[in-house]
């Protein structure tokens, strides 16, 4: 009975310790590798996308040459002073496309305001102090490379073509030394025109950019009405042409994008994410087998005998019989 009850108790004893020791080891395996969880790379930029502008500038114009049909038959004649056209201010708006990071379309339109005409000539006998205005209307279809961003500056360059709308007025001829001189009606002409652009852009945000821009620009030529004589009389047509008429312009422009296009991106990665934490995991150990001591009544009591001194005998061997010869005895 005893000797069943110790193997239970070492069989119990051995399995919890090797329970515990595989919870002890399971508890001391290392973590799991951080789990990488592959992202999608983000949507390719949408750079296109309408945009509003305005601009705001000055001109700096020039003029080729000055043409009358009365010239030809006026004897040496000169310039003192050729004709020549004030700065002005240029106003303008228009819509544009931004086809994708680098190439942009708009079409623009913009009222280039009055400049004062001047000019003095000279002739045998006289001569002529001319006076007048100048303004414009001007239509462009542009293309535009932009060269790459720095810092949010982006460099520009360009080209337009387009007509433009040419008018001379308030045109006088004053002949002070002879007390003459003339008069013009407006005149206007509708000319092709063309335009080189280069300048800075800054994006002050993804919508809104700020832009500083040099643009040379052909208008063509500008002409006057016919000149009339302040004493009413007129024998030939002969108005004034004012051949390839140029300008020199600087703009400060704006431009307002439609919805959030060419925001700038981060690069694409596979970004690490860490796993979601995990519960704690719980080892069971079996617990030891519960013994119960399994208690053995005593064998019911008997009466022992009394004790009794054991009596011994001394045991005395059978002495034999001697046969021999009689024993010496000593004389004295």
């Amino acid at each position: 009975m005893i000797s069943v009850k110790c193997s239970l108790i070492a069989v119990a004893s051995a399995t919890t310790a090797i329970v515990s020791a595989i919870g002890a080891r399971a508890a001391d395996m290392p973590a799991p590798p951080p789990m990488m969880v592959y992202q999608a790379p983000p949507p390719a930029v949408d750079f296109s996308g309408w945009y509003l502008r305005g601009d705001i500038g000055m001109t700096n114009q020039q003029v080729k040459s000055a043409e009358n049909v009365q010239i030809a038959t006026a004897a040496s004649f000169g310039w003192l002073d050729p004709i020549s056209f004030d700065s002005g201010m240029l106003f303008g708006g228009g819509v544009g496309y931004l086809y994708n990071s680098w190439l942009r379309f708009d079409v623009t339109g913009e009222y280039r305001g009055k400049t004062a005409l001047r000019g003095l000539d000279t002739y045998t006998g006289g001569s002529n102090n001319y006076s007048g205005n100048k303004s414009e209307w001007l239509l462009l279809a542009n293309v535009y490379a932009d060269l790459g961003t720095w810092w949010c500056i982006t460099p520009f360059i360009g080209a337009g073509v387009g007509i433009a709308n040419v008018k001379i007025s308030g045109f006088r001829d004053d002949n002070i030394q002879n007390g003459g001189g003339g008069y013009a009606g407006d005149g206007s002409s509708t000319n092709f025109a063309w335009a080189l652009h280069a300048g800075l852009g800054y994006q002050v945000n993804p919508n809104f950019t700020v832009e500083l821009a040099y643009r040379y620009v052909s208008l063509g030529d500008g002409i006057t009405g016919d000149v009339i004589n302040y004493d009413g009389t007129n024998t030939i047509n002969n108005p004034w042409t004012y051949k390839n008429i140029t300008s020199h312009d600087i703009k400060l422009g704006m431009r307002w994008a439609f919805g959030d296009y060419g925001a700038a991106q981060p690069a694409y990665r596979t970004n690490y994410v860490p796993p979601a934490p995990q519960p704690a995991q719980q080892v069971l150990v079996a617990p030891a087998p519960a013994y119960q001591q399994q208690y053995a009544a005593p064998p019911a009591y008997q009466q022992q005998p009394a004790y009794q001194q054991p009596t011994y005998q001394q045991q005395y061997p059978q002495q034999q019989p001697y046969y021999g010869p009689a024993p010496l005895m000593r004389k004295g």
